[in-house]
This record gives C-alpha cells, sequence and structure tokens, in this order.
C-alpha cells in the first residue's frame, strides 16, 4: 500500500504544481484542481476497494491520515472555487466584509464540532478504532459524514471530518491572506498605480515555493528597509510585479522549514550567477 500511495500523492502534487504555475485565474484554477483530485481520489477507492489490509492499525493509518490528507485537497478547492466565484467586485470593504464573513463560516463549524476538533488536535487515539473502521459506527457520536451510508467501503465515520479540518486549515489561511491583502491596498490607495507594474508583461517562471523562498529571504537579509517590512507587504509587492496569485505563503513557508535543503531555490541562484560570471571572463 505505502508505495502505491507514495506515487499517487507525487503524480498528484506534480499535476497540482502544474496547474499552479500555468493558470493564473484563481476560479479556472480551482476547476482544474477539483478535475485533478478527482481523478486521483477515484484510483485511490479502487485500490483500497481491492486491498486488504493487514490489519487493524494500518486501516485506521489509511482513513485517519491518508485518505483525509487527499480528499481534504477537493474539498478545499471546491470551497474556494465557491467563495471565489461568489465574491463581490466592490470597495475594499464589501470585500473584507463578505471574506470576513467566510472565515466566521469557518469559526463555526469549529465550534459545532469541538469535542472532535479536540480529540484530533491532541493526536488522541482511544477511539480510533471506532472513528476510522469501517463498519464501526457509534451513532451517540456527532456523524457528519454522509459517505458511511452511501459508501461504506471507502468512508468511516470520522476521516471526512479529519479532511474538513485539514481544508479548514488552509481555507482560514488563504481568507487571512486576502484580507491582509486587501488592508494594504485599502491602506495604500496609489498601489498598482506607480509605473507600469500593474500591466508588467514580467512573468515569474519558477515555482510559487521558489518566488517565497525569495520573498523571505529578502525580509531576513534586511536588504529592505533594514528589514522594517511586514512580510504581507513583499508578498503583495511581488504578486503585483509578477501578476501572480501567492495564496498559501505562511503554510508555503512552513514547507520550506522543513525540507532537506530550506535554501533550494536561493543556492540555485549562486550557481547560476556564478556560472554566468565564468562565462563573462
Amino acid at each position: 500500500m505505502n508505495l502505491f500511495i507514495t506515487k499517487l500523492n507525487q503524480e498528484l502534487n506534480k499535476q497540482l504544481q502544474i496547474i499552479d504555475l500555468e493558470e493564473t485565474n484563481l476560479i479556472n484554477k480551482a476547476q482544474k484542481s477539483i478535475a485533478c483530485v478527482r481523478k486521483e481520489l477515484n484510483k485511490l477507492k479502487a485500490f483500497i476497494l481491492d486491498y486488504t489490509f493487514k490489519n487493524e492499525e494500518e486501516e485506521i493509518l489509511f482513513f485517519k491520515e491518508i485518505k483525509p490528507g487527499i480528499f481534504s485537497q477537493l474539498i478545499y478547492y471546491t470551497k474556494l472555487n465557491n467563495i471565489e466565484s461568489k465574491r463581490p467586485i466592490g470597495s475594499f470593504e464589501i470585500q473584507q466584509r463578505y471574506l470576513l464573513n467566510e472565515l466566521e463560516k469557518l469559526t463555526s463549524y469549529f465550534n459545532s464540532h469541538l469535542e472532535f476538533y479536540r480529540y484530533y488536535r491532541m493526536k488522541s487515539t482511544f477511539l480510533d478504532d471506532k472513528l476510522f473502521v469501517r463498519g464501526r459506527e457509534d451513532f451517540h457520536l456527532h456523524l457528519d459524514n454522509m459517505m458511511i451510508y452511501v459508501d461504506p467501503e471507502f468512508s468511516t465515520s470520522q476521516d471526512y471530518m479529519v479532511a474538513k479540518i485539514m481544508a479548514n486549515d488552509r481555507l482560514e489561511v488563504y481568507l487571512k491572506t486576502e484580507i491582509d491583502a486587501l488592508s494594504i491596498k485599502a491602506n495604500n490607495p496609489n498601489w498598482g498605480q506607480v509605473g507600469n507594474l500593474g500591466s508588467s508583461s514580467l512573468q515569474w517562471t519558477e515555482s510559487k515555493t521558489a518566488l517565497v523562498e525569495l520573498i523571505y529571504a529578502l525580509q531576513a537579509s534586511t536588504a529592505i528597509n533594514k528589514g522594517d517590512v511586514d512580510i504581507r507587504e513583499l508578498v503583495a509587492l511581488f504578486e503585483q510585479i509578477f501578476n501572480v496569485r501567492l495564496t498559501d505563503v505562511y503554510r508555503t513557508y512552513l514547507e520550506i522549514k522543513i525540507r532537506a535543503i530550506p535554501t533550494k531555490f536561493l543556492d540555485s541562484l549562486k550557481v547560476g550567477l556564478v556560472k554566468k560570471i565564468e562565462e563573462d571572463l
């Protein structure tokens, strides 16, 4: 199972990254990502329906971590598509109010499922054999997964809830980033009107992770305002320069920190510059 899951995740992440780089329209990006995740989920389902778990622990692992990790992306992109499709066109205040309302919905969902949130966040395991093993539904618990009735061979009572938590975490970061960006623009009326940045033909052709790495490096280096610059301002500036959307900046930075080589892009810049200097000598 591990080999199949690893290959599936690698393929999914590769496809999502391609969509992220090639599609600039956020709604189109979300819709293409939805189709991509659905395709891989169907592969995962077909595999599991024909697979016999080695033991209960492996089944719990699948329904508590593996499936929710993939399914959460479907939930995230579906919700992102809905949010952006209904997002009003108007003043910063109108858009902020709309996004704050979406953020409040996440808080409301959290409050409605507080008991399970605590169980999951504390990494508890004493109920795992009831929550993440098929056919073990406890109807005294709050069930938020109708799929256990529709597709009991590919669902447990709470794997959907875990996926929802993961998706909501990403949505919270996205919404807060959008609200911060609106706030910066509201406090800088001339933003986007300086020079020709708004109509620049410059395009960022590396990965967005590389751009986030560069942005954080510039802030850490004190090269701009001697380091007295908010990361949100730098993100908004680079978005404007390269006409790119950086929606999961904080999450991307966390991923950069735990990589085997955190400065992968910066190291490549050094190699590229040294090579050019040597060629020009």
